[in-house]
């Protein structure tokens, strides 16, 4: 299988792009992020089965640079894991109007612009294209405004294109993270008491780690999932149903009649 991996530098991406080259040495892989040295790094690991494109997903030529690396590295594209994206705290009221814009370009428009420019050769392949979108696309998040938004708003695109692109033969997917220990949450997750606090909210008790979801985006890339099209995966270890536990909605009450 020939994928192009975005953010795999480091985190869901990575750990995408290990478990692939662990499963099989017949995929071959093009690795695209910011970060030249992290992947260089990763690249390195696994050998020459893996080539980089260093871009950015910001620009508004991203899509076609990342296709004209993999046609060159791999020959054609079979799977997209349009995993990169990046995050910014702050109230609605004190964000900027360029703020906005670039986490729009990064967690949304990049994914289209990768997916349009990878069209003609999934198409060809019937391949398959995974976005990572996030528990926070269904799920207000205080101080996340825009964060929230972007992914709600990758949800919905993804949704599109797995209907528009279905009659050629393109499966289109999204895996949605709850809490996940990756670099990008490493400074809040390594203080032990907000760890705590977090795990204690989520049902089964542990923060997600990079490879959760990576088994979670390799399923949707895999022969098992052939007749799976337009659905997002949570992988929020049941965070997204504790709501009314979380707010003592239901404890006490009596049936009535």
């Amino acid at each position: 299988m020939r994928v192009i991996i975005t953010g795999a530098a480091s985190g869901i991406g990575r750990a995408v792009a290990e478990l692939l080259a662990a499963e099989s040495g017949a995929h071959r892989l093009l690795l695209t992020d910011r970060d030249a040295a992290g992947l260089a790094a990763v690249a390195e690991a696994i050998g020459p089965t893996a080539g980089i494109c260093v871009a950015d997903l910001a620009s508004a030529d991203c899509g076609d640079v990342i296709v004209a690396a993999a046609l060159a590295h791999m020959g054609g594209i079979d799977a997209v894991v349009s995993n990169a994206g990046i995050i910014a705290g702050a109230p609605l009221v004190e964000q900027t109007a360029e703020l906005f814009d670039r986490i729009y370009a990064i967690n949304t428009r990049a994914t289209w612009l990768l997916a349009k420019a990878a069209h003609p050769h999934l198409a060809a392949s019937h391949g398959a294209f995974v976005a990572t979108a996030s528990m926070s696309a269904t799920q207000p998040t205080p101080g996340l405004g825009f964060y929230s938004s972007s992914k709600a708003a990758l949800l919905m695109l993804v949704r599109q294109l797995s209907l528009e692109w279905g009659p050629d033969g393109i499966r289109c997917n999204t895996v949605s993270p709850g809490p996940t220990y990756t670099p990008m949450t490493k400074v809040g997750y390594d203080d032990a008491t907000r760890r705590a606090q977090r795990e204690s909210m989520i049902p089964l008790r542990k923060l997600g780690m990079a490879e959760d979801v990576a088994n979670t985006i390799l399923f949707l890339l895999s022969p098992q999932a052939g007749h799976i099209t337009g659905i997002d995966i949570l992988v929020d270890g049941g965070m997204s149903n504790n709501l009314m536990p979380a707010t003592g909605g239901g404890s006490g009450q009596k049936a009535s009649q």
